[in-house]
């Protein structure tokens, strides 16, 4: 059996355009394993928001992270692409994050070049580091990981600072530092979407932030531009925020909810999800 690794690598080489939801916790991780898609993104910015009711401004840690990383890898099989911020600090610190989402087990680590605290790649105010300690937080990394079918995802925020020119520049300097997947956020034109596959030498993905600054493009022509990965990191999330709102404004001018498909999931459908099944076996199996 291929390990997720593995099959992260290969997905990402083909240069399909395939598609990516975020996570931000083990049961958005079973639905979107369950309807099918090949890999997961473990979120930030969904971890922030839905853990914290924070917003994406550098509150999560290194041990929140690294705990959501672990049970979503005890939840699903997909392969993991996890989201570790600027690494928590400078490189050194970035070597310490890749070794324990490693063991927590992360697929692909994705590391960012901002200014600490980050912010949300859509939001303004952000700023990056020079070009040079971004490129050693990105050889940190690569010289960290012990399994080298681990992915290093290297994102740029410099789009929004310094130009997009200097964007495409720093993500080919951490190209050359060993980055085996490149991103660069915050993109916004068609054409800077369109220009990026043929500028650097190894696959990336593509942020579709809903609601964000990039133009949302569709998945087939991003395929046919080369990109590895199409990611909707928070669509799980702003869908799921937007049920609750709808489900519990029924409950609170009603004051009652029945079961109702069009507003929750059924009882069974959310013990299906959660693998009641399973555990009832095993507890015939040993009592």
């Amino acid at each position: 059996m291929t390990s997720p690794r593995k099959a992260l690598r290969a997905l990402v080489a083909a240069r399909r355009g395939v598609l990516v939801p975020g996570a931000f916790n083990a049961l958005s991780a079973r639905v979107i394993e369950d309807l099918g898609f090949e890999a997961l993104y473990i979120t930030g910015a969904g971890v922030t928001n839905m853990w914290f009711g924070l917003p994406d401004q550098g509150f999560m840690g290194l041990a929140e992270i690294a705990d959501h990383t672990a049970r979503i890898r005890d939840a699903v099989e997909l392969p993991l692409i996890v989201d570790a911020d600027t690494g928590f600090g400078n490189a050194l610190n970035v070597r310490h994050a890749v070794r324990t989402l490693e063991r927590a087990g992360a697929d692909c680590i994705q590391l960012e070049d901002q200014v600490a605290p980050k912010r949300c790649g859509h939001f303004s105010g952000k700023a990056v580091l020079s070009t040079e300690e971004a490129v050693g937080k990105i050889k940190a990394a690569v010289d960290a990981r012990r399994d080298p079918d681990l992915m290093i995802m290297a994102r740029t925020d410099a789009c929004a600072t310094l130009g997009f020119e200097a964007a495409v520049e720093r993500a080919l300097r951490f190209a050359e530092a060993g980055a085996d997947l490149l991103f660069v956020e915050a993109v916004t034109t068609p054409d800077q979407i369109r220009a990026l596959p043929g500028r650097l030498p190894v696959p990336q993905l593509m942020n579709m932030v809903i609601g964000g600054q990039t133009p949302i493009t569709d998945a087939e022509e991003l395929q046919t531009l080369g990109y590895g990965i199409v990611l909707y990191a928070n669509a799980a999330l702003q869908g799921a925020v937007a049920g609750m709102q709808k489900a519990l404004g029924v409950l609170k001018s009603q004051r009652r909810l029945d079961e109702d498909p069009s507003l929750v999931a059924p009882f069974a459908e959310r013990q299906r999800l959660v693998g009641k099944p399973a555990w009832d076996a095993l507890e015939r199996k040993y009592s």
